[in-house]
């Protein structure tokens, strides 16, 4: 793991976006896969600009979201798309038929998850993935367990996984919409890239900021290997980079 450290969130969010306009130059059909969450946000602010100032192209470009909440449409504003939408999609130029996304509403969540991979699959595979971190060590919504599922799949989201997806979710759903979409809770089920998906991608970058990551980050790096840390897998990685500020990298010796 080559390991990168930077002086605050936004440090890290505005390198990173730089390197994805690097890597978009260096392959204009770049397939990225996209984290949400509130880690992502600044990164995502940073890449819009780039679009807009046209240092950044998009237009031949791909992206695949890790994952989605069951139940939900994409138009819902408690969705991922809707929040990918908000804070990426409607500022770069990226062709709304290159962006794919796990249907969390769809009548057979088996029959969706395999052609899900079935996209990734006809795209190439995923070039660069760029991953968050939950506190208890998921990656995408892949959850601590005796063991992990190696392809996208159904999951039953944790109770510190739903609890740190409280604040985005009511979020979203605090812009104007129907009242009848108001109040719910977080969903408890949800659409995510599996493990293998993942360690598939040729290249990683997990994002970590902020003190609350610190333990979960040295446990990333320097523990063992363990589907009770399902972010511990990416030390099998080829090609993997943990970018962190300084909150989040107090345990990891320089």
């Amino acid at each position: 793991m080559r390991i990168k450290i930077f002086s605050t969130p936004h440090a890290a969010a505005r390198s990173l976006a730089h390197e994805v306009a690097r890597a978009l130059e260096d392959n204009p059909r770049l397939v990225l896969g996209l984290p949400t969450g509130r880690t992502p946000v600044p990164l995502y602010r940073e890449l819009a600009a780039l679009s807009q100032a046209r240092r950044a192209d998009f237009s031949r470009a791909a992206t695949f979201n890790l994952d989605e909440f069951a139940g939900l449409t994409g138009d819902d504003p408690g969705s991922y798309r809707a929040f990918m939408q908000r804070h990426l999609f409607d500022h770069i130029n990226l062709p709304a038929r290159r962006i794919h996304f796990l249907n969390g509403a769809a009548r057979d969540e088996g029959a969706e998850c395999a052609r899900y991979e079935r996209a990734i699959a006809r795209a190439g595979g995923i070039d660069l993935v760029i991953l968050g971190l939950g506190a208890n060590g998921h990656i995408g919504f892949n959850e601590p367990a005796d063991a992990l599922v190696a392809a996208t799949h159904r999951t039953t989201l944790s109770a510190a996984t739903r609890r740190a997806n409280v604040v985005l979710f009511r979020a979203e759903q605090a812009r104007p919409l129907h009242d009848a979409h108001r109040g719910r809770e977080v969903p408890r089920h949800a659409l995510s890239m599996g493990m293998a998906t993942i360690l598939h991608a040729r290249r990683i970058v997990l994002l970590a900021t902020g003190g609350a990551k610190a333990r979960c980050v040295d446990r990333t790096v320097n523990g063992p290997l363990t589907s009770r840390l399902p972010a511990s897998f990416l030390q099998l990685h080829r090609d993997v980079e943990i970018w962190l500020d300084r909150a989040a990298a107090v345990f990891i010796q320089p």
